[in-house]
């Protein structure tokens, strides 16, 4: 038999399930769920919205995120909430918050000991340079021009033409349409704490009819859209759509 404090957990679980189905959910950015949308993907919801600059916000994230595009190419795309392959968010939080002494070394790129604009100023026109690797060491370097190089009495490796840097800024508080999920629309937006989140909202198997007075009306009064809570939840958004 059921204990109090039992059913209060399978209710909150129930309530937090239903949350997520209905409206949709909030998460902290990973290099896993980080997406910058194109132009066309942007919706206007008539909000209030920003430009937000995530490698001056959050360096170490973006480093994670510029590596991961590296390696992958093409074939690099957030991963949906769900995936088997898709780390936990708390993994990230202290790469979110702070670069690690690697990662500042190398975004360092004028040698000056700290992690300033400027870096991110030399960072972007990389674009046509191209990397080589130290075999023995794993060490690499950046050239302007294609050719052959050493350090020291090594000859070092040719691993391909350096990945422009770019890509770094989205607009906060401007919906955007995510075809993949894992809802049907995404948005960034601070939290009540001045961090950014992205919060996930829409059914994607399911198209809204605001259009229809009644549908509207009704869907509006169900939700309580007067009251649509706080910018940083689902829930608002979803009260937007409609």
């Amino acid at each position: 038999m059921q204990n109090e404090e039992d059913r209060k957990t399978l209710m909150a679980q129930a309530d937090a399930e239903y949350n997520v189905e209905t409206y949709g959910f909030e998460e902290e950015l990973t290099e896993e769920n980080f997406y910058i949308p194109t132009e066309a993907e942007y919706e206007d919801f008539g909000e209030p919205d920003e430009e937000w600059d995530v490698a001056e916000a959050k360096p170490g994230l973006w480093e994670n995120i510029r590596k991961k595009k590296e390696r992958e190419g093409k074939n690099y795309k957030p991963a949906k909430r769900g995936d088997k392959d898709r780390p936990d968010p708390e993994a990230y939080k202290k790469a979110q918050s702070e670069p690690s002494e690697k990662q500042k070394k190398a975004l360092d790129k004028n040698k000056d000991g700290k992690v300033t604009k400027e870096d991110f100023e030399l960072l972007r026109k990389e674009k046509g340079s191209y990397k080589y690797e130290n075999p023995k060491t794993g060490e690499q370097f950046t050239y302007t021009r294609k050719g052959v190089y050493k350090k020291g009495d090594v000859a070092l490796v040719f691993k391909g033409e350096a990945a422009e840097y770019q890509g770094r800024k989205v607009k906060l508080g401007k919906p955007f349409l995510t075809p993949k999920g894992p809802k049907k629309r995404s948005v960034y937006v601070k939290n009540d704490k001045g961090n950014v989140v992205k919060v996930n909202f829409g059914d994607p198997n399911m198209k809204i009819k605001k259009n229809d007075p009644g549908r509207r009306k009704n869907f509006r009064a169900r939700h309580n859209c007067d009251n649509p809570g706080p910018r940083w939840k689902a829930r608002y958004w979803s009260c937007k759509a409609w």
